[in-house]
């Protein structure tokens, strides 16, 4: 049986934590789940079942989040950076497989940008990569509704930026995903002391994907409608990473995790011990013109870049 312990830690004075669910033989290195600004160290059961079969399962509430301390007012990457880290060297591990998601993308990033030899392997889902003017002037509108009391028009304003409401595109489970996002925002918000941060942060705290990064396998991935950044979007993203693969999951949007949460975490797992990508289920074809000398790629696999 699994053994769950949750630890304390500490960075730039700012208290955190991170719960371990420890496999007694795990066949990968520990796996550590970075997820969106409001989404802390319990909201992962998913990767419980799937990823907790092979490896020790490594989630956190980092400064901003969940129980830590809020984060200053200052730019947050390297104290996000730092205590993620702490993370690590608290696990007494030389190596971690990193999973990031929409926010939590930025963080993983970064850390493997600068500790390369830490990570084992890096997987980066729903990367918000390309911002767009429409796309800030939605968020300054959520921002202005929490300036003026207005947490539920807030709550439906960010969870409508979040998600694909095109009636023409298939996104499963749509509505109880947005009634779930919408109900989840508007808790936070009524009960969370970090949660209007998190959401201004949009604006004033943009996450950086500059850089590139070599030497980490890197799996991308995307739902095929996302509108936070688009799937073409986030495969341009994925060309900056030598070696990478990208692909996208069927009838999803951004919040991919919640509307296919069995395919996301049966995708975590096989990358992150090295089986094959190709049966994963849930699987899309992202369209690219042909180029001389392109082979053959698998529904949904991106050749290596």
């Amino acid at each position: 049986m699994p053994e769950e312990t949750v630890r304390t830690l500490s960075v730039y004075g700012l208290r955190y934590g991170y719960r371990l669910l420890q496999q007694p033989a795990p066949h990968t290195e520990p796996v550590v789940i970075l997820g969106g600004a409001l989404q802390g160290m319990f909201g992962w059961p998913q990767m419980d079942n799937h990823v907790g079969a092979v490896a020790d399962v490594v989630t956190a509430d980092l400064p901003g989040m969940g129980g830590a301390d809020a984060l200053p007012a200052v730019p947050s990457a390297g104290i996000m950076h730092s205590a993620l880290t702490r993370i690590i060297d608290d696990l007494g591990v030389e190596k971690v497989n990193l999973f990031g998601y929409s926010y939590g993308t930025s963080i993983a990033l970064r850390c493997a940008q600068r500790n390369p030899g830490r990570v084992a392997r890096l997987i980066l889902g729903g990367v918000p990569s390309h911002i767009d003017d429409g796309q800030r002037a939605h968020w300054r509108r959520v921002e202005d509704r929490l300036k003026a009391g207005d947490l539920e028009g807030a709550a439906t304003l960010a969870a409508e930026g979040l998600m694909c409401l095109d009636p023409d595109r298939t996104v499963h489970r749509r509505e109880l995903a947005l009634r779930y996002v919408r109900r989840s925002l508007l808790h936070a918000l009524c009960h969370s002391p970090h949660a209007a941060d998190s959401l201004c942060r949009v604006l004033g705290d943009p996450p950086d994907f500059s850089g590139g990064l070599a030497g980490v396998p890197t799996l991308v991935f995307a739902g095929e409608h996302d509108t936070v950044s688009s799937p073409a979007q986030q495969r341009e993203f994925a060309a900056t990473i030598e070696g990478s693969r990208f692909l996208t999951i069927t009838e999803s949007d951004h919040w991919v995790v919640l509307e296919r949460p069995d395919d996301v975490a049966d995708l975590v797992a096989r990358f992150f011990t090295d089986r094959p990508l190709e049966t994963a289920p849930g699987l899309a074809a992202l369209p690219r013109p042909r180029r001389a000398g392109d082979g053959a790629t698998a529904p949904g696999l991106a050749p290596k870049c």
